[in-house]
């Protein structure tokens, strides 16, 4: 289920029309993840700020995790639309594609600093939940599918290809985590369109590409 992007830290009360509670406190779950992170995450407040009961949550995402789950399959729909807009903006042949599903990794972490944090490093989440696991799964093929295409190797079944899926992983992922801790200070400083060349360039160098 997708919703607009809460408003970080606003406190007040989403509006919901009969029916459409669950999307309201998702909503609310967002803005509550940003303002307080997963460490002062509750049922209890993201009830407050939704204007509903305390058990609201509860009736509609059994406990925390069930929420924060839901929460995070959203948030996963959403990191893979924007590498695809970054790729859709690129260029076509295989190389750029996965140099630019990388910048749109980054983007998404930037734009979505709470949210990147909860789908890549909490463990309050449930992956076997059906709809986290298969939205997760998509954004994990769709890496593996541009450097098979990149590469002319299958990485589910060889094994150079698959480090080279690692390789680009921990590239995209490492500068995501550096950017939004405020490490790459030279980097940060750019304007948009050198910020987004330069990390094309590091992607392009740090990734094996024929």
């Amino acid at each position: 289920m997708e919703f607009d992007k809460a408003a970080g830290g606003e406190k007040a009360k989403a509006p919901y029309h009969h029916g459409d509670l669950r999307s309201a406190l998702l909503r609310s779950a967002e803005a509550e993840l940003i303002e307080s992170g997963i460490e002062g995450f509750s049922l209890r407040a993201v009830a407050k700020r939704a204007g509903v009961s305390h058990a609201a949550p509860a009736h509609h995402f059994t406990d925390t995790t069930g929420l924060l789950t839901a929460l995070a399959e959203i948030a996963f729909h959403r990191f893979v639309a924007t590498q695809r807009a970054a790729m859709a903006d690129a260029e076509k042949h295989p190389p750029a594609q996965l140099a630019a599903s990388g910048l749109g990794y980054i983007r998404f972490a930037l734009a979505n600093p709470a949210l990147f944090r909860l789908i890549f490093s909490s463990d309050r989440l449930n992956f076997q939940d059906p709809g986290l696991h298969t939205a997760a799964r998509e954004g994990f093929e769709l890496l593996v599918s541009l450097v098979h295409q990149t590469t002319g190797s299958n990485p589910w079944t060889d094994e150079t290809a698959r480090r080279n899926v690692d390789a680009a992983w921990a590239t995209a992922h490492g500068l995501a985590d550096l950017l939004i801790s405020g490490r790459l200070t030279d980097l940060a400083a750019l304007p948009k369109d050198r910020h987004d060349a330069a990390i094309l360039a590091i992607i392009e160098r740090s990734v094996l590409m024929p």
